[in-house]
């Protein structure tokens, strides 16, 4: 569980930070920004501050204002494999509007589940083996997504002679406009766990992305794409020891994070009992939401403990249709999340709407209605309880 002390620090760093801008904008002569800002943040909170509660910030200062309500958009598994490959010869208009909710939030998180780059060989004895070009990067920005794990079972599909060119990639959309993030994937082990820092408004967010072969030995056929101390690879979870630490250290210096599993066993509607297990350990740790896919198809979600978890969200942007006279394959689950309000609080999940969605023939996703989003409803209510949460 985190600490009362890492939380207070965490506190009196964002009240500190929030007196700071207050008294730069009473200097400044120009307009202020009329839209909150999710833009990266690569500045490193100040070890020195101490707690010192809501009224005030210490030194006679006045107290913060609470932080806004800020929400939160997750799609799952989207590549450009099929149909969708063409869609890539215009990347500012290859997703877009078909992602207009995801983009509508704060923040956009997504699986993207495919190598991107060039060169390599496809992975020996793989039956399905996906490759992006650089492109989907940009089509994913331009559709108004902010991160993007690449922790999943496709990533090394051609091998690691194709992982130069995808750090590369990774550099060029990281220093995008609009920038994209990406993790679950390092040069090492380090790196693949080190999470993305969001800022929106006054409230830090962090981003894990990890897989977990489990029982399922489609997540890595090969039992080594896991990045190690000196070689490059995903951040594997299967020995949840690193995962753990890594969300632990992102909760020391945030106000809300996230985990984003890539997790389960294929096909299957309820959780596997790794998921289950795992998912209050990510909670206990101090993962505020903790999101999954890899499945291809809807799991349930609700709470666990303090915090909110979605075990399996489906296919978003993909190849194959979904399946006629499905309800739904997946959807975009907007979280409306409240940032801690106290030392020693924790961020809440205050709201969870889902838009469920079919895949349509051009791979792209379309939003139920009518009648639809009544049988969704109950289908959504029955993978709930076989998951165990409310």
């Amino acid at each position: 569980m985190t600490s009362r002390r890492s939380r207070a620090a965490r506190w009196a760093r964002r009240a500190g930070g929030a007196v700071a801008l207050a008294a730069l904008a009473a200097c400044s002569t120009g307009p202020s920004p009329s839209s909150p800002s999710s833009e990266p943040s690569s500045s490193v909170p100040s070890s020195s501050a101490t707690a010192t509660g809501e009224g005030s910030t210490g030194a006679g200062e006045p107290a913060a204002p609470p932080p806004r309500p800020i929400t939160l958009a997750f799609a799952g598994d989207l590549h450009f494999e099929g149909v969708l490959r063409d869609r890539l010869g215009d990347p500012a208009t290859a997703v877009a509007p078909a992602t207009r909710t995801l983009a509508a939030a704060d923040l956009a998180i997504v699986n993207l589940e495919t190598a991107v780059g060039s060169g390599g060989r496809p992975e020996p004895g793989k039956r399905f083996t996906f490759q992006a070009p650089p492109a989907a990067f940009a089509a994913l920005a331009a559709g108004g997504i902010d991160v993007a794990t690449m922790a999943n079972n496709h990533v090394l599909d051609f091998g690691r002679a194709s992982l130069g060119s995808t750090f590369a990639a990774i550099r060029a959309a990281e220093a995008g406009r609009p920038p994209l993030s990406v993790v679950g994937i390092g040069r090492d082990a380090e790196g693949a766990f080190r999470p993305a820092h969001r800022r929106v408004d006054g409230t830090r967010v962090a981003v894990i992305g990890a897989t977990v072969a489990g029982s399922d030995p489609t997540a890595d056929p090969t039992g080594h794409w896991a990045a190690t101390r000196t070689r490059p690879g995903t951040a594997d979870g299967t020995d949840p020891a690193r995962l753990l630490r890594a969300v632990r250290t992102a909760d020391r210096g945030a106000d809300i994070v996230v985990v984003y599993m890539h997790w389960g066993t294929q096909g299957e509607q309820c959780p596997d009992p790794l998921q289950r297990s795992l998912a209050p350990r990510l909670v206990e740790a101090g993962a505020d939401v903790v999101v999954g896919s890899h499945t291809h198809g809807l799991q349930g979600d609700g709470r666990v403990g303090p915090g909110y978890v979605a075990y399996g969200l489906g296919n978003y942007v993909w190849y194959t249709p979904s399946p006629a006279g499905s309800v739904t394959t997946g959807g975009v689950l907007t979280l409306t999340v409240v940032p801690p309000r106290s030392p020693t609080g924790r961020a809440t999940v205050r709201d969870a709407a889902w838009e469920p969605v079919v895949v349509g023939a051009d791979g792209l996703p379309t939003p139920v209605a009518g009648a639809g989003r009544s049988a969704f409803a109950d289908e959504m209510a029955a993978l709930r309880a076989c998951a165990g949460v409310r």
